[in-house]
């Protein structure tokens, strides 16, 4: 995404929230898929829920700040930063 100016658009840490909740969302609904018992499957599936909320919490300041994030969009992710999961 770039700028009006042409420079390529800063990439805030909402931005990277906003893909790493949605990626924590799924996981826990996959676990939720997988659980034994009911007690497990429906706390993953609350916290799942409140990942997706984290992630639109982060959606709403993007857009307010004039950036709006798409699924799988620039930014959202670690693979435009160059960072990998253990920070190097």
């Amino acid at each position: 995404m770039a700028t009006p100016s042409g420079r390529k658009a800063r990439i805030t840490l909402d931005g990277q929230l906003i893909g790493y909740w949605e990626r924590e969302a799924a996981r826990l609904d996959a676990l939720a898929a997988e659980a034994r018992f009911g007690w497990q499957r429906r706390r993953y599936l609350r916290k799942s829920a409140q990942a997706r909320a984290q992630a639109e919490r982060s959606r709403a300041r993007e857009v307010a700040r004039g950036n709006a994030p798409t699924a799988g969009a620039p930014g959202s992710d670690l693979a435009d930063t160059g960072l990998t999961r253990d920070g190097g």
